[in-house]
């Protein structure tokens, strides 16, 4: 009996078959929250409400809804389906980090959403193995994170 308890446990954790799959996931888990990492802590440091930790999920958890898929055979018509799925929940929790203004207070936190759904795709490109794209477009988000509000702010005071 505890054989059989012990097979069933083994079999049950076997979807990761060798070395090279295992390094594979975690090379593309730890890229993706890394990367999600990077982009919160530049929002952390503006005092933005999702920060760090906020971002990592979910790269994290975009890396996890394509490699999945990829694990269990799934065709590129069903994987196309996830990544439509992955990008409208994502769009729903980026709604949920813009507060809408009134009349007399503006709207807050679209760049937060952005944020959000860009960290999105950087964990799929990371999931899907596409590392390089990743780390490019996070090095692209924190120009446009980071650069862009300095110049902006630098054009607008000379024209002062």
């Amino acid at each position: 009996m505890w054989q059989e308890v012990w097979n069933t446990v083994v079999l049950e954790f076997s979807d990761i078959p060798d070395a090279a799959q295992v390094t594979r996931i975690t090379l593309r888990l730890l890229v993706a929250a890394i990367l999600g990492g990077l982009l919160g802590y530049q929002r952390e440091r503006q005092g933005k409400s999702a920060g760090v930790r906020t971002h990592m999920l979910v790269a994290i958890g975009a890396a996890l809804f394509v490699l999945i898929p990829q694990q269990a055979g799934a065709s590129s018509a069903d994987l196309s389906r996830v990544l439509q799925g992955l990008i409208a929940g994502v769009g729903f929790l980026g709604a949920g980090a813009i507060i809408m203004g009134t009349k007399d207070v503006e709207t807050r936190g679209l760049t937060t959403a952005a944020g959000i759904w860009v960290t999105a795709a950087i964990g799929m490109a990371a999931g899907m193995g596409r590392e390089s794209t990743a780390v490019l477009s996070t090095v692209i988000a924190l120009i446009v994170l980071s650069v862009v509000p300095w110049v902006y702010r630098a054009k607008k005071v000379n024209k002062e």
